[in-house]
């Protein structure tokens, strides 16, 4: 018998299926063991918190879920949440309007210079939240702010963007441009990956820019739409940075739980609540999950015929 021929080795038998059976696993072990040690069990150990309660008697108590009732009654929290809400009907459309319009200008071929544009609009993004929330509070200064000096040399009352009735719009004008140009690159990508024989059939049946960008590339973005506005429901309701840093110069305007995360993180790290912190942490990422699998529940109606 040949050696091209010849049976394989009786221990090397099977060798080849068990080694990809260990591979895989071993790819995924240094992933699965940070998330343990990073996510995991600090949740983990945030939910134990949220079952106990310091009292000035008897000192740590279990209580169960006596936190999460008087969470749930909580009128700082539910005010927060409200308000949060509000802002995030307020920014997210506009703010997935600009990207979307920024992306179809971008792929349309027709804009000069879009390298450069597109670069101009991404870089608010690589600006960190604390620096555009300072920047941002700079310009909107009632007293010392260019708007204002603005005003007084044209000669016209300036409106006070820190007020109480421009403060939620001040905070979503500066998310927006924030993430503006975040979104609009994951648009801009989904639409460099429509193939270019659908607009070129597209054209040979008469359509022009409009109705191309209205029956192929509006259709074809629906996914990567969909991710963005799951993004703006995780971020709307984590707002803390920006409000946290106009907090100091508008203290009248935005209190300690003016938003829910900047509520517990008040409780937490202020009035040394941090059981009563943990909760409200909890209840927050339950209204973020239920808002997102609502986001996910309309989209797959509107799909399914």
């Amino acid at each position: 018998m040949t050696a091209a021929t010849a049976p394989p080795a009786p221990g090397r038998k099977g060798a080849g299926p068990r080694r990809r059976s260990v591979a895989g696993p071993l790819f995924v072990a240094p992933f699965l063991i940070l998330f343990l040690l990073l996510f995991l069990t600090p949740l983990g150990y945030a939910a134990y918190l949220s079952l106990f309660q310091e009292r000035l008697v008897g000192g740590t108590v279990f209580v169960g879920l006596d936190n999460y009732v008087t969470a749930l009654t909580d009128p700082l929290l539910l005010s927060g949440v409200g308000r949060v809400a509000l802002f995030f009907l307020i920014q997210v459309p506009l703010m997935l309007a600009l990207a979307l319009g920024f992306a179809l200008a971008l792929d349309s071929g027709l804009l000069r210079l879009a390298r450069v544009i597109r670069l101009g609009i991404f870089v608010p993004y690589a600006v960190p939240s604390v620096v555009a929330a300072l920047m941002w509070g700079y310009l909107y200064g009632p007293d010392f702010g260019p708007f204002a000096q603005l005003s007084r040399e044209i000669g016209i009352p300036a409106p006070n963007f820190l007020s109480d009735g421009w403060m939620l719009s001040s905070l979503a004008n500066v998310v927006t441009w924030e993430f503006v140009g975040y979104n609009m690159i994951i648009l801009y990508a989904a639409l460099r990956t429509i193939p270019h024989e659908l607009y070129e059939a597209a054209a040979m049946d008469g359509a022009g820019p409009w109705r191309i960008a209205r029956s192929i590339k509006l259709p074809a973005l629906k996914p990567a739409l969909l991710l963005t506005l799951l993004f703006s429901v995780i971020g709307s309701f984590q707002l803390f940075n920006e409000p946290n840093l106009l907090m100091k110069i508008a203290p009248d305007v935005i209190s300690s739980s003016y938003t829910a995360n900047l509520y517990a993180y008040s409780l937490a790290f202020t009035g040394q609540q941090v059981n009563y912190a943990a909760t409200v942490s909890f209840l927050l990422g339950l209204v973020i999950v239920i808002a997102s699998y609502g986001v996910l529940l309309t989209a797959n109606r509107r799909r399914t015929p």
